[in-house]
């Protein structure tokens, strides 16, 4: 095909893993080219609750999957596995079984805690860096409880987090009333993630599509990829309904869709899925200052000062495109149990997304094993927001021949 166009750096994906890969690479000098299939940040980038949390321990804590099989057919659970036969599940929720233990927990944690760690700077030594409007805010998060059983359980994850360098504050009910006056009676205690931060997700994607093109880099939106060719153990282009395109090097950042692309090329991607909502208002008069979890319902709550959002939750359905009213109710009717005024005035959207979730709850960062110029950057199940800085970085100093700031063998796709 004669109009093929080569760029230095093509990267696959415009959410905020790719967008933030193409920003750190044109700063170390090279040229990129980021092909996204709808608009930048329209996928799980653009409907989360925007809190950067180091304190975000991995998902494999032990008991969470028997939690998911016993809520299997609880529409509104939490956490919802959808009875399948889909082999690809199956085979993602034994290898996930195998990681739901004490010591690998603990193993994930202290890996994760670094790159979250090294993200959280990065962050917003960045957004200041850059000039990126994005709503961000050193906030710190809460993890807020109803229930003195289940508050005394996560002691334990709380002794835990100073441990792996995040402080992490243990407040009663009135001190944490005290702090944020937006909790009801009902509240019995919570622990306080200084080191959290919070930004507006679709603001902070725009922002960064911004800088890429002004700093010279190429977006093209509304660009699905239909096809994808190998030669001699190297990706030689990729075909889209706009043209076809080749790169020096590729960069594969398309979250939950990474495996169905990776298929087409060899490689056996565990990601799965893993479905979140959310439900955006105008801000009730008392909206919380502080971003929060409300851990007994598993319901994210933050406040901008131009929205207030709920989500989370996580369904494992495959891709599954319905817009499930029975969890969105979910969200509203959990934040009632915590909240004086659990919602706002006016629904502005209603959202769901897939996050690329991996069996062990770690991304997939490095160079594939099998394609000398793909790299992946992909996999960062809930925490794309919040790892989008240091995946930059590192997937840049790859790419650019320097020495990575991070060890990147914890997060090799040959790990599985």
């Amino acid at each position: 095909m004669s109009n093929t166009r080569n760029s230095d750096i093509l990267i696959l994906g415009g959410g905020v893993i790719g967008l933030s890969v193409a920003l750190a690479c044109l700063r170390a000098g090279r040229g990129v080219t980021i092909l996204e299939q709808k608009t930048v940040g329209s996928a799980a980038s653009h409907g989360n609750c925007g809190t950067i949390t180091p304190s975000h321990l991995p998902l494999h804590a032990p008991g969470t999957l028997a939690k998911g099989l016993k809520w299997m057919l609880k529409a509104d659970a939490p956490l919802r596995i959808k009875p399948s036969l889909n082999p690809a599940l199956i085979s993602w929720l034994l290898r996930f079984a195998r990681q739901c233990n004490a010591q690998d927990f603990r193993a994930t944690a202290e890996v994760k805690a670094k790159l979250l760690l090294a993200s959280r700077a990065r962050l917003e030594a960045l957004i200041a860096d850059e000039g990126l409007h994005c709503e961000f805010e050193n906030s710190g998060t809460l993890y807020v409880y109803r229930d003195p059983a289940s508050f005394a359980a996560a002691a334990a994850d709380a002794a835990l987090l100073p441990e792996l360098g995040i402080a992490c504050d243990t407040l009663d009910g009135d001190a944490v009333r005290a702090m944020e006056p937006a909790l009801n009676a009902s509240v019995v205690g919570a622990h306080f993630h200084p080191g959290d931060a919070r930004l507006r997700p679709s603001a902070y994607a725009v922002e960064l599509a911004r800088v890429v093109r002004a700093a010279g880099g190429v977006v093209e939106e509304h660009t699905a990829i239909d096809g994808i060719a190998t030669n001699a153990g190297r990706i030689v282009h990729v075909d889209t309904a706009r043209g076809r395109h080749a790169g020096k090097e590729v960069v594969l950042a398309l979250g939950a869709w990474s495996p169905l692309l990776g298929k087409q090329l060899g490689l056996n991607l565990p990601i799965q899925p893993g479905k979140g909502y959310s439900i955006t208002y105008t801000r009730p008069a008392r909206a919380p200052v502080i971003p929060m979890v409300l851990k007994e319902c598993s319901v994210c709550v933050t406040s901008w000062a131009s929205g207030y959002r709920l989500g989370s939750t996580m369904e494992f359905a495959g891709y599954d495109s319905s817009l499930n009213r029975v969890r969105l109710a979910a969200l509203a009717r959990g934040a009632a149990d915590y909240l004086q005024e659990p919602v706002g005035p006016k629904v502005e959207e209603e959202w769901y997304g897939w996050r690329p979730m991996t069996p062990d709850d770690l991304p997939i960062l490095g160079r594939a094993p099998s394609l000398a110029n793909l790299t992946l950057a992909t996999g960062h199940g809930m925490l794309g927001v919040s790892l989008s800085a240091i995946t930059g970085q590192l997937i840049s100093e790859l790419l650019t021949g320097r020495a990575p700031a991070l060890d990147l063998s914890p997060y090799a796709v040959t790990r599985f």
